[in-house]
């Protein structure tokens, strides 16, 4: 028997209530999760690769944020429709599909990217901390340690409390830039050419897979999918649907705001730096102490410096909130949360304690490069598994994602595994060419990274190959046996689609006929007024509300005479609504009357009954007029 999963951030899961009347409303109560995520694609990280990329090339590399973020907006939507559609986290997903060996390497590299990614944020927020105070930067990274426990102050106070605390953070960073914009005074037509792709050289190519590895990173896919579960909405499939679009606005806003803070990053370095002539700026301390004479003011350098503060700050905070998701996913291990937190932390902080303290402040800017060349390794295996669970109808249902949504996301995984793989690849070569021990790497790095190529294959291809082998063989001819033909098939579970014509009785008696005493009816009606189309079930005209007194007369007539019923108005298009109905009733016998246009007619409309039969896998029962 499986293990009993629970449920994802189990202390904040449901917590903040969706069903407000109002659209604005509603978009407001599920605003949230995503400015969350944003944080992680502006964290120290990001810095490192954006002011290299403006200070060598200019402006010339904008169009590769502007290309990583959508790439980050279609994952982080895939993301959230796991965790709305199917209630579980990315980890959780995992763990239900995957072999127990193969789980526990998954969560391993995952605990490591984690931890890489907190190292990144950690030394940022260190580096601001010396940058603004002067504080020695082996005891900022021994602060950051604390700054854990404000995680705990917040999520014991509510998820909204907590997003607000993100948000105002991101406030600050974002505020800090636009003063930083004042003072650069970029060039806007240069900056319009940036969005332009072109790659000027090996140089360039090298940056902007730097940029991207930067940009999307693995924990952001497990926490979104565990946050979207914060929301409490309905189970009925139009507000599974209500929910996805307003994550997806959601999502949309946070990440464009994120991409302004990268394309800040970089202008202010191209403005500066690169039109200076200072082509190899890519440390911050180095950014830092430019700017202030470039810039003619001595708050650029303070501005900055704050900025990258809360930039830290903020990304520690959720990298250690993703480190939760993780281990009780994976482990399905529920420990003091204050420990956990500790832990995560503590594996971050002790590479930079021990790297400072034996080779010098100044590896810091390499610490930074390697974190990311550590995210890159595990990028795959998150993304890879995502675009898999997302597909699947066993666990997705209607909700799974088409023909273009998956080869959009293949593409994008091609791309992103692809070009963080050349990264590794030639980080490794280069420290191979350079070292004076390479026996070393050839003992350690080397195997690590051909076993990491060889379980990303096995995440990439044994899905397929699973499905294809549990696909049923057709043959021929049916192989003869005993037909059991003389027991009457009851249904249980009977839709009826009811339009309100001539046709309503002998659909319902047909429907009737062919269940019995336990039998569930589910009556379904479809509102198909221009305002239906347009607003769906916020609508509330006089046809809607006639159609719904119609429907309860039926209803109301069956439960009389002994019949358990329930009735559901739709609104739109039935093609649609009524197969989403169905499904969400889980009918065993869909009823409904024939009224196939004719002639001309059918080249316009189309005819519902087939679009309906099509969308199903239950037998659909037609009904014809009397002639």
């Amino acid at each position: 028997m499986p293990q009993k999963i629970s449920k994802s951030l189990e202390e904040v899961h449901s917590s903040v209530e969706t069903r407000k009347k109002g659209l604005f409303r509603r978009l407001f109560a599920f605003m949230g999760p995503a400015y969350l995520i944003a944080v992680g694609y502006m964290d120290p990280g990001n810095w490192a690769t954006d002011i290299a990329g403006g200070s060598q090339f200019g402006y010339t590399l904008i169009w590769v944020l502007l290309m990583s973020n959508l790439m980050a907006l279609l994952l982080q939507s895939l993301s959230t429709r796991l965790g709305i559609v199917s209630g579980r986290d990315l980890a959780q997903a995992s763990k239900e599909t995957y072999s127990r060996p193969t789980n526990f390497v998954l969560y391993l590299l995952a605990e490591i990217a984690i931890a890489a990614t907190d190292l990144a944020e950690v030394l940022g927020m260190a580096i601001g901390l010396q940058l603004l105070f002067g504080i020695p930067l082996l005891w900022g990274v021994v602060l950051t340690f604390f700054d854990t426990f404000i995680l705990l102050f917040f999520i014991h106070r509510g998820m909204r409390v907590m997003e607000a605390f993100i948000l105002a953070l991101v406030g600050i960073i974002g505020l800090a830039f636009m003063a930083e914009m004042f003072f650069a005074k970029p060039d806007l037509h240069a900056l319009a050419t940036g969005f332009i792709p072109t790659m000027p050289n090996d140089a360039a190519l090298y940056i902007a897979i730097g940029i991207i590895g930067a940009t999307v990173m693995p924990h952001n896919l497990y926490l979104h999918s565990s946050l979207v579960q914060s929301r409490k909405f309905g189970g009925q499939l139009s507000e599974i649907r209500s929910a996805l679009r307003f994550n997806f606005v959601d999502s949309t806003i946070a990440l464009n705001l994120a991409f302004l803070v990268n394309a800040a990053i970089l202008v202010l370095a191209a403005a500066t730096f690169y039109k200076a002539g200072m082509y190899e700026v890519s440390e911050i301390q180095d950014a830092h102490r430019f700017l202030e004479p470039l810039l003619g003011s001595r708050w650029a350098s303070v501005f900055f410096a704050v900025a990258l503060i809360a930039a830290g700050q903020s990304s520690t905070l959720t990298g250690t909130l993703a480190g939760q998701v993780v281990m009780e996913g994976y482990l399905n291990l529920r420990i003091q949360p204050w420990i956990r937190r500790m832990i995560t932390r503590t594996l971050a902080i002790g590479p930079a304690v021990i790297v400072i303290v034996v080779f010098g402040e100044e590896m810091t800017g390499k610490m930074l490069i390697f974190s990311q060349v550590v995210l890159s390794l595990q990028l795959g295996f998150a993304i890879i598994p995502l675009i898999h669970f997302v597909s699947d109808r066993r666990r997705m249902g209607k909700l799974a994602i088409g023909p273009v949504m998956k080869t959009l996301s293949w593409v994008t995984a091609l791309i992103i595994v692809g070009l963080n793989a050349n990264l590794v690849y030639e980080e490794i070569t280069s420290t191979l060419a350079t070292s004076n021990s390479p026996w070393i790497l050839w003992l350690t790095v080397i195997p690590v990274a051909l076993g990491a190529c060889g379980l990303l294959a096995y995440v990439t291809f044994a899905p397929f190959v699973r499905s294809f082998l549990e696909e049923s063989r057709s043959e021929l001819h049916a192989q003869p046996g005993h037909l059991d033909l003389f027991n009457r098939k009851a249904f249980d579970r009977i839709a009826v689609a009811i339009d309100f014509s001539d046709i309503d009785m002998q659909t319902l008696r047909y429907a009737i006929s062919m269940g019995n005493k336990e039998t569930a009816y589910q009556l379904i009606h479809v509102v198909e007024s221009a305002g239906a189309l347009l607003l769906g079930d916020e609508i509330r005209d006089k046809e809607t509300g006639d159609d719904a007194e119609r429907l309860e007369v039926y209803a109301k007539e069956m439960r009389e005479n002994g019949l358990m019923v329930e009735t559901y108005l739709g609104f739109g298009n039935p093609k649609t609504s009524i197969p989403e109905a169905v499904e969400a009733f889980q009918a065993e016998l869909l009823v409904l009357g024939a009224h196939g246009h004719r002639m001309f007619k059918d080249l316009i409309f189309g005819t519902t009954v087939d679009s309906v039969r099509h969308r199903l896998k239950i037998p659909v029962f037609i009904v014809r007029e009397d002639n």
